[in-house]
């Protein structure tokens, strides 16, 4: 356990963005964090500038501003992964892929809709991801956390993690509580089946979205089919499909305002896929922020909705 200074964000996103972080702490335990943040709490460095602390997953979902991080950048590297039955517990830090991959080689099935997601099992449980009408809340049934003041750890149910869509009582308490591990309750099924239901997904993103370029995911959530008047959703033939519940695509509400292969310095909105941003030449958060600000506002012109953000957006 050490703290480093200085971590260049960019390598630590799949954005390739972002400036420095001043202080940076990977931590594989419980133990770990606590004695790292007590160092932290000590030193200079902390006394000086008493910055926010920020949990880092799998940085797939993240735009780091390019002034970088002034507080403490907590990676959580926590790696068990282990099997009970149908009940699996895995760390915060273990990818979603290996997850995944485990759960498959168990003959377990439930997290196939999660097939070629990137991140890690944190940030999953953090933001609820989810694709292909499932959710990350669906299969979990408890999670064990940390408050960052006390060192107290908090174990929950999945009702008492307050899942709402791409949310969290773990998202609304950033920067207070870190998720240390996810039990999930899967169910037996055959192997063949569990592989053929992932690498559907994973060959329908391949085929669908921008992976060639450095991104972050959708930086829009979809939006509720409730937001929108029936002259409306008729005018534009918009399409309702349930992820999870009733939402009009923001790819095509994107799509059909014209923006399309819009560019801002060197972030552009991808032609395969509209409800991402890609970095297709150096670009800077400011360049991201920058365009997130035209589309939401040609939306809104549009379609008289608001944009709400998927992506954390640093930058701001």
């Amino acid at each position: 356990m050490e703290i480093r200074h200085g971590v260049e964000l960019k390598k630590l996103s799949n954005f390739k963005i972002g400036g420095s972080a001043d202080n940076f702490l990977a931590a594989s335990s419980a133990s770990e964090l606590a004695e790292g943040l007590k160092e932290w709490r000590r030193s200079e460095r902390w006394w000086s500038r008493k910055g926010d602390i920020f949990i880092l997953g799998g940085g797939t979902n993240i735009l780091w501003s390019d002034r970088g991080f002034r507080g403490l950048v907590v990676k959580p590297e926590i790696a068990v992964l282990e099997r009970d039955g149908n009940l699996v517990r895995a760390g915060a830090g273990v990818s979603m892929e290996n997850l995944l991959r485990f759960a498959a080689e168990g003959e377990l099935n439930g997290l196939e809709w999660a097939g070629g997601l990137p991140g890690t099992v944190g940030g999953a449980v953090f933001g609820n991801a989810g694709a292909f009408g499932g959710e990350t809340k669906d299969s979990l049934r408890e999670v064990l956390s940390v408050d960052l003041q006390t060192f107290v750890t908090h174990r929950r149910s999945a009702e008492e993690c307050e899942f709402s869509y791409r949310n969290s009582i773990f998202r609304r308490r950033r920067g207070e509580e870190m998720i240390l591990e996810a039990v999930f309750e899967l169910n037996p099924g055959d192997k063949a089946d569990i592989y053929r239901g992932m690498e559907e997904k994973i060959r329908y993103r391949e085929e669908r979205q921008p992976l060639e370029h450095p991104n972050a995911g959708s930086i829009f959530k979809n939006v509720p089919a409730d937001d929108f008047s029936p002259e409306i959703i008729e005018r534009y033939r918009l399409n309702i499909k349930t992820d999870p519940f009733p939402v009009i695509p923001t790819a095509r509400l994107i799509s059909e305002a014209g923006l399309r292969g819009l560019s801002l310095g060197g972030a552009m909105v991808s032609p395969k896929h509209p409800n991402f941003i890609v970095n297709v030449l150096d670009a800077t958060s400011a360049d991201v922020t920058g365009l997130i600000g035209v589309v939401k506002a040609s939306v809104r012109e549009r379609f008289g909705v608001e944009l709400e953000e998927e992506v954390l957006n640093l930058h701001r």
